[in-house]
């Protein structure tokens, strides 16, 4: 599985300079896994409701639910077992070698660095409207965002799980806030079911309700998985942090397992409330902001402010902690050869992977100046048609080769050490492969997601022959490397008479 490429081994001084510190324990991987996903139960997942009515995006949501438990099980059972900071991009190599490994960390580096883009894009927004400053000063509030998280994640790995737990229960207080309220205000039928389809098919709103469960079928509901994802995506990130955690075997299942079961509960009721009260469903699915839509329906404007402040707790939460990801992400590729070395040093003294921190952040904020450059007054159109959709491709990607990574384990080496044992087994892992590719499907059969899938398509391929032409003949012989080695080695023993 190693042919065709070549290893370097390191003296002691190089992973000297790479190592990072162990801090988490479970709950500090709870919050990092709810606080990467928890901005999507702020906005986004509202615009499946155009796609599908409420009923539709309620099925969407089962479906996206299902195919999340599939994939957060069967990554608890590989990360205790391949415990490296390497996460999926690890994973991929024990089960595919070299190739597979670098491909899969390419799709998921796409991922992670885009994400924090748009995060922090509709988090600008929130504070040009609460300080009252003009489109021309976006940029500045990027630049000062991405200052301070990065920083804040170089400083160090206690300060910066700290922080996650403090503002990922922030924001879930926030939310608790906001579904309390929501009690006794909810007529669901006249609200939630305020979508009929208009005679071009799409969604037009129906006056006083009680419409169709599902107003545009069954194909609605697929149509609406798209935007279902964004109340479960980046929960995958968690065995990033595996190196940091003080007993990844034991712990990181946990953090897995109660993070998804936190952000199943949140999905529902967010979905189920914000869509029951006056405001409606239909007015929700045109809304940039439906939390604080709801939060202004409950509470009046005069506190507009105060509620857009509130209300981007949950942007924080995410922003932190998906910098952190892609910190991790790239210092993992780096460290094995795969992306230029300088990038997995860590700090000195915070020993933290602040290289490549400061270079995630760079190209994020770099891809939204382009943006803005490119797309003058449109910018929010593309960002939200493009850059988001590209994550959600690369995600469902991911996904694809992480399940199958999951396959090939079970099925090349059954006697790896399992500390953790997925209960859907590979049951789980199929069903999240077809759901992903189904999920795959349906952003292309629209042109803008179409458009975002081409772009990331056209990234990949630059990838992979940069890969062919130099990278596979510069790895080094990292833990996630030497790990996959020692077992292709056993492996062929035993096959070999």
């Amino acid at each position: 599985m190693s042919k065709g490429v070549k290893y370097k081994k390191m003296d002691d001084s190089f992973f000297e300079s790479r190592e990072l510190k162990r801090h988490a324990g479970v709950w500090s991987l709870w919050a990092l896994g709810v606080g990467a996903v928890i901005s999507g139960h702020f906005s986004g997942w509202n615009l499946g409701l155009a796609s599908g009515g409420w009923g539709g995006m309620f099925i969407a949501t089962i479906v996206i639910a299902i195919m999340y438990i599939g994939l957060t099980q069967s990554v608890a059972e590989m990360s205790p077992a391949l415990p490296h900071t390497g996460g999926a991009y690890s994973f991929a190599r024990s089960a595919m070698g070299p190739w597979g490994g670098f491909f899969t960390g390419l799709v998921e580096n796409l991922e992670f660095v885009l994400t924090p883009a748009v995060i922090v894009f509709f988090l600008s927004n929130y504070m040009a409207g609460i300080f009252e400053t003009g489109p021309e000063m976006l940029p500045y509030w990027w630049f000062g965002f991405y200052t301070v998280f990065t920083l804040m994640n170089i400083v160090g790995v206690e300060m910066s799980f700290k922080f996650t737990v403090t503002v990922t229960l922030l924001a879930l207080f926030c939310l608790v806030v906001f579904w309390i309220s929501s009690i006794g205000n909810i007529d669901f039928t006249r609200y939630a079911l305020d979508i009929q389809a208009g005679t071009n098919g799409k969604a037009e709103h129906l006056p006083g309700g009680n419409g169709e469960f599902l107003p545009m079928g069954i194909m609605g509901a697929l149509k609406a998985m798209p935007f279902a994802v964004w109340l479960f995506l980046a929960i995958e990130q968690l065995p990033l942090a595996a190196e940091e955690s003080v007993d990844p075997k034991k712990d990181m299942p946990k953090g897995l397992t109660y993070g998804m079961i936190t952000l199943v509960i949140s999905a529902f009721l967010i979905l189920w409330l914000n869509s029951s009260i006056p405001l409606g469903s239909y007015a929700l699915s045109q809304s940039g902001e439906p939390l604080l839509d709801g939060f202004k329906m409950l509470f009046g404007n005069n506190i507009a402010k105060l509620l857009a402040l509130v209300a981007s707790i949950g942007l924080i939460a995410s922003f932190h902690t998906i910098i952190f990801a892609f910190g991790r992400q790239i210092y993992s590729l780096s460290r094995a050869g795969y992306f230029p070395l300088l990038l997995s040093e860590t700090h000195s003294k915070r020993r933290t992977p602040y290289m490549a921190l400061i270079l995630g952040s760079v190209i994020g904020f770099s891809v939204l100046m382009i943006t803005k450059l490119l797309a003058g007054e449109e910018s929010e159109v593309f960002i939200g048609g493009a850059l988001l959709n590209i994550a959600v491709f690369s995600a469902m990607l991911s996904y694809v080769l992480q399940s199958g990574s999951f396959l090939l384990l079970r099925k090349n080496q059954p006697d790896l050490e399992r500390p953790y044992i997925s209960p859907f087994g590979k049951i789980g892992a199929w069903v999240t492969i077809v759901i992903a590719l189904a999920t795959i499907y349906y952003q292309l059969q629209d042109k803008s997601y179409r458009t975002a899938v081409f772009i990331a398509i056209a990234y990949l391929i630059i990838g992979l022959l940069y890969f062919a032409l130099k990278g596979r003949h510069r790895l080094i012989l990292s833990p996630e490397e030497e790990f996959a080695l020692e077992h292709e080695n056993k492996r062929n023993k035993k096959e070999t008479p």
